[in-house]
C-alpha cells in the first residue's frame, strides 16, 4: 500500500507533527482494519479557529470551532469508478482547539494529534459513533491502533 497524504497547513505553529508521523498513524489504522487499498489518498488541512468555526457552522450547524471535521469523498455519478482512484476524503483539524483539549485532558499534543487523525480517518471510512454499538466499535479500533503506536488510552 502506498498512502498519499496531502497536508495543507494554514497556521503558523512549531508544534505540528511531522508528515512522516501522520503517514505512520494513518497507515497503522489501515493495516489494523485490513483495508484493501493500493494507493489511498487523504487530505489533511490544518486550520485556524476561524476557519474551523465557519466550516462547522456551514456543514454541521454549530457556531464554534471544533477539533476535527471529516469530509468523506463522494464520487460524481458520471465518472467511472476506475477513473477515480482511491481518494478517501478530507480531514480538517483545528490546531488551537486540539492543543487546548490536550492541555485540558492532560494528554501529550502528539498523542492527541494521532488520536484525532485516526478518529477522523475512521469517519472517512464510514465509521460513526451516533449509536452506542457503533461508538464502541470505533473506540475499540482507536484504542488498538493507539496502543500499537505506543500511545496511552485516549479516553
Amino acid at each position: 500500500m502506498q498512502l498519499e497524504l496531502d497536508i495543507q497547513n494554514t497556521v503558523d505553529s512549531s508544534k505540528l507533527p511531522v508528515s512522516e508521523n501522520m503517514q505512520n498513524w494513518v497507515a497503522a489504522l489501515l493495516k489494523t482494519i485490513d483495508a484493501k487499498f493500493e494507493r489511498p489518498e487523504i487530505t489533511i488541512r490544518i486550520v485556524s479557529t476561524e476557519e474551523s468555526r465557519q466550516l462547522n457552522l456551514d456543514y454541521r450547524g454549530k457556531d464554534k470551532p471544533t477539533n476535527v471535521l471529516s469530509f468523506p469523498f463522494e464520487a460524481p455519478e458520471m465518472i467511472p469508478a476506475e477513473e477515480l482512484g482511491e481518494f478517501l476524503g478530507d480531514l480538517v483539524i483545528c490546531e488551537e482547539v486540539l492543543e487546548g483539549e490536550a492541555k485540558q485532558q492532560n494528554k501529550s499534543i502528539q498523542s492527541h494529534w494521532a488520536h484525532l487523525i485516526i478518529h477522523g480517518v475512521l469517519h472517512l471510512l464510514g465509521y460513526d459513533h451516533i449509536k452506542e454499538q457503533q461508538a464502541e466499535e470505533m473506540e475499540l479500533l482507536e484504542l488498538v491502533v493507539m496502543k500499537e503506536l505506543g500511545f496511552e488510552d485516549p479516553y
